[in-house]
């Protein structure tokens, strides 16, 4: 009975702990929307003057092409032509949403997958007798005490995130609720990341990478001229991003 026990107690498949975990992450993929339906000399030139003006832009994120305005970049010799074009430019192209009819099979050899259109606004609220209604999570503000580096990223899930100090070129804040910068802002800031349109961004001087509200993101370049030091407002307005200077 001993030597039972023993075998049993030391036998590796009953003491083997759990070899993966399947958990929620939050990810910042760029939509590509491609607005003609010639992707060619035009089309690059202007995306390397882009990626020249702003190379933090796109670096290390994953990219998703858009093609609801140019349908026949579907045909598989195109589109396979412009997925290498951008990936020699260093672009994470990794789907393609907006693109009915494209074989699977196709994708599959062009290392894409099929992404459904996402949704900037919340879903609307079901709230008939016969759906029960999940009580609310408890807002967890966060407030950081020290500069946020390239490459890190600070999330608040449910609240708002303030970082007391400078947050670096390629490092990303993404906040439920608002975010509050006491600093520079060189980096990323996704507010509303759960879909709430009143989120807002604040900061004591931007040079952002992209900014962004509800899912609904454009760069400080986008959103026009902005003085390098002074206090600055981002917000959603007639879904629209807006921006003021307040100091």
């Amino acid at each position: 009975m001993s030597d039972r026990y023993a075998r049993t107690r030391h036998d590796p498949a009953s003491a083997t702990a759990a070899a993966f975990q399947v958990r929620g992450r939050f990810l910042t993929a760029l939509a590509l929307r491609v607005d003609t339906e010639n992707a060619g000399g035009p089309f690059y030139a202007q995306l390397d003057e882009q990626l020249h003006k702003t190379p933090q832009f796109f670096s290390g994120a994953p990219v998703v092409l858009d093609l609801v305005n140019a349908p026949g970049i579907s045909d598989p010799a195109r589109l396979r032509e412009l997925v290498e074009n951008l990936r020699r430019r260093e672009l994470l192209v990794f789907g393609v949403q907006n693109a009915a009819g494209i074989d699977p099979e196709v994708l599959k050899t062009l290392g894409l997958i099929a992404v459904p259109p996402g949704r900037d606004a919340p879903l609307p609220r079901d709230t008939g007798p016969a759906r029960a209604v999940a009580a609310p999570r408890p807002i967890q503000n966060k407030v950081i005490h020290s500069p946020v580096r390239s490459g890190q990223m600070i999330v608040a899930e449910q609240g708002d995130l303030t970082i007391i100090g400078s947050v670096a070129s390629g490092a990303e804040l993404i906040a439920a609720g608002n975010i509050h910068v006491y600093g520079p802002l060189r980096g990323r800031a996704m507010a509303g990341c759960h879909g709430d349109e009143s989120a807002h961004i604040f900061c004591q001087s931007l040079n952002a990478e992209l900014v962004a509200i509800a899912g609904l993101y454009q760069t400080s370049e986008t959103l026009g001229e902005v003085p390098g030091q002074g206090c600055t407002h981002i917000y959603l307005e007639d879904e629209k991003l807006c921006m003021k200077v307040i100091a």
